[in-house]
């Protein structure tokens, strides 16, 4: 009378990583998610090894966090894996404040944001 396993939330011949709270506006993270898109993940990794984004990094190690997860815990090929999908989302925002001239306030938005990495399996055409 054990559990039932839950479902799978890719398919077979794919896995997931996800960071939370990354500490950057989703669309300069987005700038560097799209670097990625489409490619295979020896490519991909070099690309962000060599970028000059400082949150070049944290993708990186999604995206090996990616790999990792689809070699241990679901036996695909890593020679064979292509980044499927890299899509951005938004979190908090911490919300600051500065004193400006003539007795007012100005706003400081301090925004936060999610990174969602998926790599495929795909068989190379003969």
């Amino acid at each position: 009378m054990g559990k039932e396993k839950n479902p799978r939330r890719v398919a077979e011949n794919e896995a997931m990583a996800k960071i939370r709270m990354l500490r950057t506006s989703p669309q300069k993270l987005n700038l560097v998610a799209q670097l990625i898109r489409g490619k295979k993940v020896e490519k991909a990794l070099a690309d962000l090894t060599f970028s000059e984004k400082r949150i070049a990094n944290d993708v990186k190690k999604c995206l090996q966090s990616a790999i990792a997860n689809a070699e241990n815990n679901h036996n695909l090929d890593v020679d064979e894996l292509v980044v499927a999908e890299a899509f951005v989302g938004k979190n908090l925002v911490m919300k600051r404040g500065r004193p400006r001239a003539r007795g007012r306030y100005g706003r400081i938005m301090k925004p936060f944001s999610e990174l969602t990495i998926k790599v495929r399996q795909v068989e190379e055409q003969a």
